[in-house]
C-alpha cells in the first residue's frame, strides 16, 4: 500500500515537472533576429497612457500616418495587461518607457522599391530614439519596438528591456507569393497577409493573381476576361480593391509585384478569348487541362500589350513578373496552324517559345523590368543578364536521394550565366506536412553559391503559398509561422544551421513567442512547436 502511495506521489511530481510548453516562449526577443543588439537587464514598464511618440526629424504625411498607426498598435498591446483595468499604481523598481523620438534624416520616398534603405538605429530607454535615413527603416524599427514588449510573469504589466539595436536586412527582396487563382482569397485576408508580412519584415507581396483556374483580375480594357474567367461575379479584384491593397502595402513598406504568367497557365484567358488559347491535357496531370497562348497571332500580342499597359498604369513597382513557367508545347505541336507556320518558316517547336518571349519583352518596354521563372532561363538563350530568374526547382542530392538541394544546382547555373536570382526552391509552403524548421535549416542562399564573388547577384527570395489546398479558411494558418522562417533567413545573418540542440531550442523558444505575438495581433498562426499555449488576452481568458 505504501509503495503504491509512493509511486502515485512520484508520478504526480514527475507530471508536474514536465507539464507545460515543450518550448517556453522567450520574452521580448525580436524576429527576424537583429544584426547587432545589446540587450541589458534594465527593465522598463510600458503604459500607453503615459507614453507618446514624437517626430523630431524630417516629417511627411506617410510618417505622420505611420506614427499615428503605431500609437494605436502600442496602445492595444498595453491594454492587454491586467493592470490596465485596475487603478494606476506606482512601482517600486525600474523606470518606464515614456517617449519614443522618431528621427528621420532624409525626405520620404513615395513608394517602396528594390534596394530601398531599411536600416535603422534603435535605442530603447526611458526616452527612446529611432533613427533612420529612410521611412522604410523607420517602419522596420517600429516593428522591432513592438517585438520588444512582453508580459510580466503575472500578466499584470507590459515590460521592455533597455536595448541598443543597429539593424538592416541581408537581402533586399524578401517576399511572399500568394496564389489567388486556384482559390479566390478575400480582400480581408490579403490585407491580413500584409499585416503578417510587416510583422516579419517582409517587403514584397508577389501577387500571383491569375492562372489556368480563374481570372479574378477585373480589367477595365478587357472586362470579359474576368466576366467569363472568374469563378463567380463577386470573386474578382476591382481597380478599387487593388488600389486599396497598394495603399495598405505602401503604408507597411511592402512592394506589390503582380504576376501574369504567360504563355502557359492561360486556360482562364480562353474562356473569353478561345481564339487566342490552345488547350490540351495537362502534361503532368492528365485529368486536368493546360492552356497556352497562340504565339503566332498578332491579336495575341495586341491583347497582351494593352493589358500590360493597364497593369503598368495601376501597379507602381518597376518589376513585373511574367511567369513563363511550365509551357505545355504539346498544345502547340498538335495545332495544325502551328505546324503550318513552323513548316513555312523552317522552324522547330523549340524556337517558338524564344520568339514569344522576345515579343513579350518588347511589349514591356522601358517601364517594367521582367522577372521570369527559371523555365525561360533554360529555354531562351538570349535572356538579358538584367532579368532576375526566379528559381523554384529542386534536385535530389546524388548519393542521398532522400534530400534535395534546395535549388543549389539551378542557382549556380543562373549566377554563372550572369543573371540575378530570386530563390524560392526551399520555401514552397504547399508542403503542408512541413514545419517551420524544415524551411529554416539549410536554406541560406549565400551558402548555396559555389563562387562567392557571384553571391551579390542573389536579390533575395520568396516563400510561395500556392492555392491548390489553400483558401480563405486556412490561408493564414498555412502561411504563418512557417513563412517566418523565410523572413529570418533573408533578413538576419548566419549561422542558421543550428550547431547544437541548445541553439535549436533557443530558435524554437523565440518562434514560440513570435507566433503568440502574431496571434495577439489577429494573425491566426498555427502552433509552431507542438504542445504549448498562448495567452492572447489575460483579461478574457
Amino acid at each position: 500500500m505504501n509503495c503504491i502511495i509512493f509511486l502515485n506521489i512520484f508520478a504526480a511530481i514527475w507530471a508536474l515537472a514536465i507539464a507545460g510548453s515543450h518550448f517556453p516562449a522567450t520574452k521580448g526577443e525580436v524576429w527576424p533576429k537583429p544584426q547587432h543588439q545589446v540587450k541589458t537587464n534594465t527593465v522598463l514598464t510600458f503604459d500607453h497612457r503615459r507614453f507618446q511618440i514624437k517626430v523630431v526629424g524630417v516629417s511627411c504625411s506617410l510618417l505622420s500616418s505611420v506614427a499615428s498607426r503605431y500609437s494605436h498598435v502600442f496602445a492595444r498591446q498595453s491594454q492587454l495587461a491586467l493592470e490596465h483595468y485596475e487603478h494606476a499604481r506606482s512601482h517600486k523598481s525600474g523606470g518606464r518607457l515614456a517617449e519614443l523620438h522618431i528621427d528621420l534624416t532624409a525626405p520620404c520616398e513615395d513608394y517602396p522599391h528594390y534596394g530601398m534603405d531599411e536600416s535603422y538605429h534603435l535605442t530603447i530607454a526611458e526616452v527612446s530614439t529611432l533613427k533612420s535615413g529612410s521611412i522604410w527603416g523607420i517602419l522596420r524599427g517600429l516593428q522591432t519596438v513592438l517585438h520588444s514588449f512582453y508580459f510580466s510573469d503575472d500578466y499584470r504589466r507590459i515590460l521592455v528591456n533597455a536595448t541598443e539595436i543597429y539593424d538592416y536586412p541581408r537581402y533586399s527582396h524578401r517576399g511572399l507569393l500568394l496564389d489567388t487563382s486556384r482559390h479566390y482569397i478575400s480582400l480581408h485576408n490579403i490585407l491580413l497577409t500584409l499585416d503578417a508580412m510587416e510583422m516579419n519584415k517582409m517587403n514584397v507581396f508577389h501577387w500571383h493573381i491569375v492562372d489556368d483556374d480563374s481570372f479574378p483580375y477585373q480589367s477595365k480594357r478587357f472586362p470579359e476576361l474576368s466576366e467569363h474567367g472568374a469563378y463567380y461575379p463577386t470573386m474578382v479584384y476591382s481597380k478599387a480593391d487593388i488600389v486599396l491593397v497598394l495603399k495598405y502595402a505602401r503604408e507597411r513598406g511592402i512592394r506589390v509585384i503582380p504576376e501574369f504568367d504567360v504563355p502557359g497557365h492561360t486556360v482562364s484567358w480562353g474562356a473569353s478569348h478561345p481564339e487566342l488559347v490552345f488547350t490540351c491535357p495537362d502534361q503532368w496531370y492528365g485529368t486536368t487541362t493546360s492552356g497556352v497562348l497562340n504565339p503566332i497571332l498578332n491579336s495575341t500580342y495586341e491583347l497582351l500589350g494593352d493589358l500590360i499597359k493597364e497593369v503598368q498604369d495601376l501597379f507602381p513597382d518597376k518589376y513585373l513578373h511574367v511567369g513563363g513557367d511550365e509551357v505545355n508545347t504539346k498544345c502547340w505541336e498538335k495545332a495544325p496552324t502551328i505546324q503550318a507556320y513552323l513548316k513555312e518558316h523552317n522552324m522547330t517547336i523549340t524556337e517558338l517559345f524564344p520568339i514569344f518571349v522576345d515579343r513579350l519583352f518588347q511589349l514591356l518596354g522601358s517601364r517594367s523590368q521582367p522577372i521570369v521563372w527559371e523555365a525561360i532561363f533554360e529555354d531562351v538563350s538570349s535572356l538579358p543578364a538584367s532579368t532576375p530568374v526566379h528559381v523554384w526547382k529542386r534536385e535530389p542530392i546524388k548519393g542521398n536521394e532522400r534530400y534535395d538541394d534546395h535549388g543549389k544546382h539551378t542557382v549556380n547555373k543562373v549566377l554563372e550565366a550572369g543573371n540575378k536570382v530570386i530563390l524560392s526552391a526551399p520555401w514552397y509552403l504547399d508542403y503542408l506536412d512541413k514545419t517551420w524548421e524544415y524551411y529554416y535549416n539549410g536554406t541560406d542562399p549565400h551558402a548555396m553559391v559555389n563562387d562567392k564573388s557571384l553571391a551579390e547577384n542573389i536579390l533575395g527570395g520568396e516563400a510561395c503559398l500556392w492555392g491548390e489546398r489553400v483558401d480563405d479558411r486556412n490561408i493564414i494558418s498555412r502561411a504563418w509561422p512557417r513563412a517566418s522562417a523565410t523572413a529570418e533567413i533573408l533578413w538576419s545573418s548566419p549561422p542558421f544551421d543550428v550547431p547544437s540542440e541548445y541553439h535549436k531550442s533557443v530558435n524554437s523558444n523565440r518562434m514560440e513567442e513570435h507566433t503568440c505575438r502574431m496571434i495577439r495581433h489577429d494573425i491566426g498562426a498555427q502552433p509552431p512547436n507542438g504542445p504549448g499555449f498562448c495567452v492572447v488576452n489575460p483579461n478574457h481568458l
